[in-house]
């Protein structure tokens, strides 16, 4: 076919400078080009029509499988993993995942190196290779992710639900693969799983069914050449569109209350309804707007009578599992243990809350209000990084005509008549219902074959839903008010002050007041941080709990009135932190001073509600004991953790003193936490000075004025500062447990390597370390060795002082072996340092030049970026500028250097610790190795808390008023 070039009329926000142009290559393929100048990074999206809904009989996972093989090798660039290791290298990311009916393959990377990625991407869709020795390894890499899932509710819920559906129906497949399903069952067939791979990619990766968009800094004219010559040659077979007829739930599998025994602690309610897909009527949005009511959390709504009564902590609703030609509708509901001896009379509430809908009627006002806000938030929409971008749009180009491939399923025409086929469609007889709690344990009869779950399934009837109704009694019900939250003023602040930082704009003996205008994105947007320093939080771990408690009861005692600013775009949140507590609000500014106040008000007011204290207790609670079925790599990070911060409690003391921990006790407690406070405030974006000013004395009036103030200033001895642990040079600590989980099979290492307190220097040396090595690491344990799906090298921050960590969870290994690996790695990694090039040494440090240069997309990362200073104490605010400066004056000998003295094994002045976390696989092996676990190679730690008592810590940042260093 001819190629077709289309200048669209495509909708676009009205702060977008960027420009769009749509082609269809000679091929057929259909790709979206972006063109935006002021861009530090280019990106690309290929979406292939062609999911998990396609994998052959008994070869379950393939396609998922697939996505895994393309990352290998092409025939151009036959080097194993060099895909990967070029964008890495280049200060990109990549990845892919696999759904029901596509694929989608992303990455992003720095401009210079675009037009280099986008060849290498291309021969995935053009010539890859797929070598049987990596056929055989990545079918393990699956397994292994399999293998992570095991445990995880999200997945096996999700499994469950499936496997209750028409078996002919490919909704009923296990989607991701493992071990059996990828070479046990086909060996056992006579088929090759590789020709199978071979064959399912030739049948459906054809041009014509693929999508690409493709992000760049330089002109369409330009990009458009760059597609035509590298994605010219994507065979088209003429593909016909994936469709898949037909509902996956046939009468035998609709009107069923199925009960499931979870992993985890807690008690969650699903009413699900498989619906009409909502894609032929998406500018009337109606599963928006139901799920907008039926999700409401304001008064009336059905979380706020479950509330009220005590028997639920959450509630969600809308669409999901959407495909073409079906789609589900679903009520999600957490439930506390009374909400869980009111299951039936729940059900019944939410049935209740549609019969008010259906004698409402669909009405206009709120769809009206729906689509004013949906406008708001286009129109007004933050800058993201361009591989988040373009994810969300190469999705809406498989759903959506041309014109709205940015703005997606935006409400726009009201439509009652499209509304109520769907309210008609949540009925009781195409309902399905599940409950999962562990309070089934041995009361189910069945078991879902894929990841095991109990559970039991029982037929139920529209009578007795509608006896379910009866029973309950609430006369509450109501739609919601008109939100008063909605912006309507979205002007610009005319601010005279320009400064490029935050500069100090107030300062008393209770409170500081860091001020930072928006000079950049011109939005009517602010950013709120208040920090509440509050010495007494942290004395104990009674304190610590306490003072979690109480902002979660702050929280939940705002949310009726506060959920209409969350559902306007205006985001708040109280939370407990390091040194007391915080307040945080994000979004339009218009009507923030107003949310802001009733925020301080209710802290300040705050009163114990013994019925909500009780509530929260338990879901705390039941947060402290689903630690222990976090992953082992998880439960790693946290001892590692623990051992280097201070000061810190171990959260079993935290559960232990929280049984005991009554409303009385918060009482008591509340008073004694504000008595001394510090507030440390940051105030940012399109608010004038005297505004931010303003907000600020109103909190310290309210806090420190009056006859009886509930607050003083802080002494300065007061002045809570967080330390860490610092690590002997030359030592390899290690700590070693048992996991948590007697049921998983996963054991893991956290090898973190203690480098040095912030520093510009050291800081870019390390950094340019994991630049360097994160990939190569990544290839050789987990692709090459096969030890574990999880397998990374990261950078950590504890409070200023950097280091860098490995992570490896494995099923195959133990981790003592582990760790010798990481190890074996480094050794590796020591020759290819000693043998890079100069080229390839100052290509590495252009690229990291270019990732710190890279300027902030929107508000909120620029005053994250500034508050972690301020929160931190490092307060370097020209942080960018100096590791810039410093990369560019290091030299390869420096770096060498570096490695040679801190990181290298072995090395005199490295700091390090392990940690072991040994799974059910391993368990044989604790006690052998805790024993073989001696100096000179490793120093046990028997103890946390003993070792952190022994070592001494760095100096804080944070000093007193004046953040003085130590």
């Amino acid at each position: 076919m001819e190629e077709e070039t289309k200048t669209l009329e495509i909708v676009k926000a009205r702060s977008d400078k960027r420009e769009y142009r749509r082609i269809i290559l000679k091929n057929s393929l259909t790709v979206l080009l972006i063109s935006d100048p002021e861009t530090d990074k280019c990106a690309a999206s290929m979406d292939v029509g062609v999911g998990n809904y396609s994998d052959p009989e008994g070869l379950e996972g393939l396609a998922h499988f697939l996505e895994h093989m393309l990352f290998y090798a092409s025939e151009k660039y036959p080097e194993e993993d060099s895909y990967s290791k070029f964008i890495t290298e280049h200060g990109g990311i990549t990845n892919a995942f696999t759904s029901s009916e596509h694929t989608n393959y992303y990455f992003d990377v720095n401009p210079d190196s675009f037009e280099e990625a986008l060849d290498r991407f291309a021969q995935f869709f053009i010539k890859p290779l797929m070598s049987p020795d990596a056929t055989t390894r990545e079918i393990k890499a699956v397994d292994s992710e399999y293998q992570k899932n095991l445990l995880s509710d999200g997945w096996r819920m999700s499994q469950l639900e499936k496997h209750l559906s028409s078996k002919d129906h490919p909704y009923h497949k296990f989607s991701t693969g493992n071990w059996n399903t990828l070479e046990v069952r086909p060996k056992e067939k006579g088929l090759d799983t590789r020709q199978e791979l071979l064959k399912f990619y030739k049948e459906y990766y054809s041009a014509n069914i693929m999508h690409l968009v493709l992000y760049g800094k330089d002109s369409l004219d330009i990009s458009q050449k760059l597609v035509e010559n590298k994605f010219q040659e994507i065979l088209n077979i003429n593909r016909s569109h994936v469709r898949f007829i037909g509902q996956p739930c046939s009468p035998e599998y609709l009107q069923i209350f199925v009960k499931a025994v979870p992993i985890t602690e807690g008690h969650k309610l699903r009413v699900t309804w498989p619906i009409t897909p909502g894609t032929l009527h998406y500018k009337m949005a109606p599963s928006g707007y139901l799920s907008h009511l039926i999700g409401h959390e304001g008064e009336g709504s059905i979380f706020y009578i479950l509330k009220k009564l005590g028997w639920a902590s959450s509630l969600w609703a809308g669409g999901s599992d959407c495909a073409h030609e079906f789609a589900f509708f679903q009520v999600d509901i957490e439930l506390t243990d009374a909400g869980h001896e009111h299951c039936q009379e729940i059900v019944g509430l939410v049935f209740k809350y549609i019969d008010l809908l259906q004698q409402s009627g669909a009405q206009k006002w709120i769809f009206d209000e729906l689509s004013c806000m949906g406008e708001t938030h286009f129109h007004y929409q933050d800058k993201i990084p361009p591989i988040d971008s373009i994810l969300g749009v190469s999705f809406n180009m498989r759903l959506y005509p041309p014109e709205d491939w940015l703005v997606g399923a935006l409400p726009k025409k009201f439509n009652s008549d499209i509304i109520q086929v769907l309210l008609d469609e949540l009925n009781s007889n195409n309902v399905r219902i599940f409950w999962a709690s562990k309070k089934f344990e041995g009361n189910t009869d069945m078991s879902e074959p894929w990841y095991g779950t109990s559970f039991s399934v029982e037929k139920i009837t529209s009578c007795q839903i509608q006896q379910w109704k009866e029973s309950v009694c609430e006369k509450q019900l109501q739609l919601p008010a008109p939100n008063m939250f909605i912006p309507s003023d979205l002007s610009l602040k005319n601010i005279l002050d320009k400064a490029g930082v935050p500069f100090v704009l107030r300062k008393s003996r209770y409170s500081r007041l860091w001020y930072k205008p928006d000079t950049a994105f011109c939005f009517p947007k602010a950013y709120i941080k208040i920090d509440f320093n509050c010495p007494h939080s942290r004395v104990s771990p009674e304190s610590v709990v306490l003072t979690c408690l109480f902002s979660r009861l702050v929280m939940d005692y705002l949310n009726e009135y506060a959920y209409y600013a969350d559902v306007a775009g205006l985001y708040y949140g109280v939370s407990n932190y390091y040194e007391g507590f915080q307040v945080t609000l994000v979004g339009y500014n218009h009507k923030m001073r107003i949310l802001l106040e009733t925020i301080i008000e209710g802290i300040a007011k705050f009163e114990v509600k013994p019925d909500r204290f009780s509530v929260m207790k338990e879901l705390l609670i039941k947060d402290y004991q689903n630690l222990k079925f976090q992953q082992p790599y998880q439960l790693a990070k946290y001892y590692c953790s623990l051992a280097l911060q201070y000061p810190t409690f171990p959260w079993k003391d935290e559960l232990e003193v929280l049984h005991h921990l009554e409303a009385d006790d918060l009482v008591q407690f509340y008073p004694l936490m504000l008595s001394r406070v510090f507030l440390e405030c940051f105030i940012a974006g399109n608010l004038e000075p005297t505004e931010a000013e303003k907000m600020v004395q109103y909190t310290e009036d309210i806090f420190f004025s009056g006859t009886r103030p509930i607050s003083d200033a802080l002494f300065t001895s007061q002045h809570l500062t967080h330390r860490v642990v610092k690590l002997k040079k030359g030592i390899n600590y290690c700590y070693a447990t048992e996991g948590l989980n007697p049921s998983d099979e996963n054991s893991a290492l956290v090898h973190y390597i203690q480098v040095h307190q912030d520093d510009s220097v050291m800081n870019i040396m390390l950094q340019l370390f994991a630049l360097i090595a994160k990939q190569p690491a990544f290839h050789q344990l987990r692709t090459v060795e096969q030890l574990g799906y999880i397998t990374s090298l990261a950078l950590r921050n504890f409070s200023g002082v950097y280091g860098v960590q490995f992570i490896v969870q494995s099923t195959i290994k133990g981790p003592r072996h582990l760790d010798s690996r990481t190890k074996a790695f480094l050794k590796m990694f020591e020759n290819k340092l000693y043998e890079m090039s100069s080229h390839e040494f100052k290509s590495n440090v252009n690229a990291l030049i270019e990732m710190k240069l890279e300027k902030f997309k929107n508000l909120h990362e620029e005053s994250a970026f500034y508050w972690c200073e301020i929160a931190s104490g490092t307060l370097k605010f020209d942080r960018i500028e100096h590791e810039v400066a410093a990369l560019k004056q290091l030299t390869q000998e420096q770096f060498i250097d570096f490695f040679n003295e801190r990181i290298k094994v072995g090395a005199p002045r490295k700091k390090a610790v392990s940690v072991f976390v040994y799974g059910n696989s391993h368990l044989s092996e604790y006690e052998a190795d805790k024993s073989e676990l001696v100096a000179p190679e490793f120093l046990q730690i028997e103890d946390i808390c003993s070792f952190r008592r022994s070592r001494p810590l760095y100096g804080s940042f944070k000093g007193g008023l004046g953040h003085m260093k130590a």
